[in-house]
């Protein structure tokens, strides 16, 4: 027993001698808030045989938002984008040539930075929320140039530009009412989704993602295995793609580092606050933007700038039913839609129908499309009665301002210093008819006026048309004569007979003559007097 007491005491002793000799530690609750916990991960020592390695990882680390301790807020959005700055610095020659470009262009860069002004908020804090690397918030400097509206002839739109395929893909509806590629909301969400998706399918390599999203999968595997077969290296800068995919990524990281060292560059950052100065305000069912506006107590035109994504005069009958507004327009506004009655949200003119009337003149007329005037009044085909009423619904102010919108798309593509003129589209014209009628190519015309190459037109449809030589058209005291090559004849020859020119000749029959006449082809030639032929 003795024994036993004489050991529990050395053993005591010992406990007390080791307690001794360590400083008491200090409370949490001092060191760190309520909410947070101390940081129990081991301390790293980086291997120096590995320090690419470790440097990116503490790159990866220090970027994403802390869940230990709250950061102080940034004030400036500028300042928190190029902390979330991800993607490997390149001094490639590519990525100079590209910011050499962009030095030589002040106003450029000017002028890009006041278009993003509205929405860069958005997109960094969907971009940040994503875990994505900070420079894809400037992908829009490269696809748009941070246009909402902007159109290209391959049918990419909106800021993001997307193709309607894609943007199908990813959620982004597209119909008479709604282009929802240029919603800067919703295509930032879908642009996410689709460059998270080609991040994957390229393990993790973000220049072989964004070289994807500009060429293709498809395009960006086909040089990878050209190059494995090769026995080439497989990273972005030696892999053989398409020329504007070359330098496609390269602008993306010049323009990335050209703001985030600004100063040194000598170019002035336009202030962005890190708050939002726009939201997404939810109005429940459709509803005409000019009383939006009005309810809102701003010009019409601001409206339509904030929401990129109507085509029309309202909100299309199946939602999406969203507005963006200023921050402080948003308390008048819900206070004054929700005194408006839900039936007077939308104007609606009714239709007596007419004698000789049919769905598609009445549509035209209203600018509604047939489709909405069955459905509004339960119509199962095209077939209606003279002396029935139908009710259209129909913009208040006549000539909708809607056309703001495809006006912003088509003024970047057009040389001030050019000719415009402007067309009015007639029954069973084409783009390819007036095209050819004004001397000016199919891709021209559908660039300037925003529009596919396949765009069906309606009459009554406005185009510009820049330049253009208008070929003039016959007299009443002209004929038109359809004049069958035969096996001899030669443009001279046909020319000389009806007393025109051959470039006339070319003109009229600019599709029908090839390198050579061909025996049974028929031409079109303007003649002033009959001719024996």
């Amino acid at each position: 027993m003795n024994r036993f007491y004489h050991l529990a005491a050395v053993a005591f002793s010992s406990l007390l001698v080791v307690a001794c000799s360590q400083q008491p530690a200090k409370p949490v609750a001092l060191a760190y808030p309520p909410t947070a916990l101390p940081d129990s991960r081991p301390v790293l020592t980086p291997d120096t045989s590995k320090v690419s390695q470790f440097e990116a990882f503490s790159e990866r680390e220090t970027s994403r938002p802390s869940q230990v301790i709250e950061t102080p807020r940034v004030d400036n959005l500028w300042d928190r984008l190029f902390s979330l700055y991800r993607l490997p610095p390149s001094k490639h020659p590519r990525v100079q040539r590209e910011l050499r470009w962009y030095l030589a262009h002040p106003s450029y860069i000017k002028r890009v930075q006041s278009r993003a002004k509205p929405y860069l908020y958005t997109i960094v804090e969907e971009i940040e929320r994503a875990g994505l690397p900070g420079e894809l918030a400037l992908l829009p400097v490269v696809e748009s140039a941070f246009r909402p509206s902007a159109y290209s002839h391959q049918r990419a739109a909106g800021l993001w530009q997307f193709i309607p395929s894609t943007g199908r893909i990813y959620g982004l509806e597209q119909n008479w009412w709604v282009d929802l590629r240029r919603d800067v909301h919703a295509s930032t969400r879908a642009a996410i989704n689709y460059l998270n998706k080609l991040q994957k399918d390229f393990d993790g390599d973000w220049l072989l993602a964004l070289a994807a999203y500009n060429a293709g999968e498809g395009a960006v595997k086909r040089a990878i295995r050209r190059n494995r077969r090769l026995h080439r290296p497989t990273d972005f800068w030696h892999l053989r793609l398409p020329r504007e995919t070359r330098a496609y990524v390269p602008k993306l990281l010049a323009v990335a580092h050209l703001f985030a060292h600004a100063e040194e560059y000598k170019i002035a950052l336009e202030p962005i606050p890190n708050h939002p100065l726009y939201t997404e305000v939810q109005v429940g069912s459709q509803l005409d933007l000019i009383l939006a506006a009005k309810l809102a107590e701003m010009p019409v035109e601001e409206l339509y700038r904030l929401n990129p994504g109507f085509k029309r005069w309202a909100t299309a009958p199946e939602g999406p039913h969203r507005l963006v507004l200023p921050m402080e327009k948003v308390e008048l506004f819900q206070e004054k839609l929700a005194q408006l009655p839900e039936n007077q949200r939308i104007q609606w003119r009714r239709h007596k129908v007419k004698r000789g009337d049919s769905l598609s003149r009445i549509a035209a007329r209203y600018d509604t499309p047939v489709q909405i005037i069955r459905q509004v009044n339960h119509l199962r085909g095209n077939i209606i009665h003279p002396g029935r009423t139908l009710m259209i619904p129909v913009a208040r102010t006549g000539k909708l301002p809607y056309s703001l919108a495809s006006l912003n798309r088509v003024a970047p593509v057009l040389r001030a210093k050019e000719r415009r003129t402007v067309y009015q589209v007639r029954r069973g014209d084409s783009l390819w008819k007036i095209a050819r009628r004004h001397g000016v190519s199919l891709r021209q015309l559908a660039r300037w006026n925003g529009l596919s190459t396949r765009a069906r037109l309606r009459p009554g449809q406005r185009l510009i048309i820049q330049g253009g030589k208008r070929i003039k058209k016959p007299n009443r005291k002209t004929r038109t004569v359809h004049y069958k090559v035969r096996k001899g004849d030669s443009l001279s020859g046909i020319a000389q007979r009806f007393n025109v020119s051959v470039k006339a000749l070319r003109q009229w029959n600019r599709n029908q003559i090839g390198k050579y006449l061909k025996p049974g082809q028929r031409l079109k030639v303007y003649v002033g007097k009959r001719i024996s032929t």
